[in-house]
């Protein structure tokens, strides 16, 4: 196995237990037995789950252009999860590799806590979700990364400069 197809195979693992909620949203009223029924997810959750998808689209175009500084623009400066993804993204630009077509389907997302304005605004997030999707692409490989399992993390947002962005991610569970 040359060290091109070995980076692909040691960090596809990484990629999809990544701490973070991936791209491509899909909200969890088109999962069946997801919230959605009459009436729908609150306003609250609405709100939310458009933030996690706008911020998960500009993850995604930072993953497939290999842009650290895009994604760095995404967490709050000092995230450890933000650190980490960094990290994960310069092993895969650094052997010329792109991940591409990343999509998260979100099983389910509750609103935890919730700050408004004029306190600093701050999303406390409960999400179950799995990457799909992903293909690891350049230096002549194409291979598409295997579907991650449903996760449950605790997603911390801070809206700060006119945008959303991760201060932390724990995963939950077991």
């Amino acid at each position: 196995m040359g060290p091109l197809a070995a980076l692909v195979r040691a960090c596809s693992p990484l990629l999809l237990t990544a701490v973070l909620v991936g791209v491509g949203t899909v909200p969890a009223a088109a999962v069946p037995g997801g919230p959605g029924g009459p009436g729908g997810p609150d306003p609250g959750e609405r709100h939310a789950r458009s933030v996690m998808a706008a911020w998960d689209e500009q993850r995604a175009a930072a993953w497939g252009s290999g842009d650290g500084a895009a994604l760095a623009r995404l967490y709050v400066a000092g995230s450890g999860a933000g650190r980490r993804d960094r990290q994960m993204l310069a092993a895969w630009s650094g052997r010329d590799l792109r991940v591409r077509g990343m999509a998260t389907h979100v099983l389910a997302l509750d609103v935890v806590e919730r700050r408004p304005a004029p306190r600093p605004r701050l999303l406390r997030l409960r999400v179950t979700d799995r990457l799909v999707g992903a293909v690891a692409v350049g230096g002549g490989v194409r291979r598409v990364l295997p579907t991650d399992r449903a996760t449950t993390r605790s997603v911390v947002l801070r809206r700060s400069g006119g945008a959303w962005r991760v201060e932390s991610v724990r995963l939950l569970g077991w």
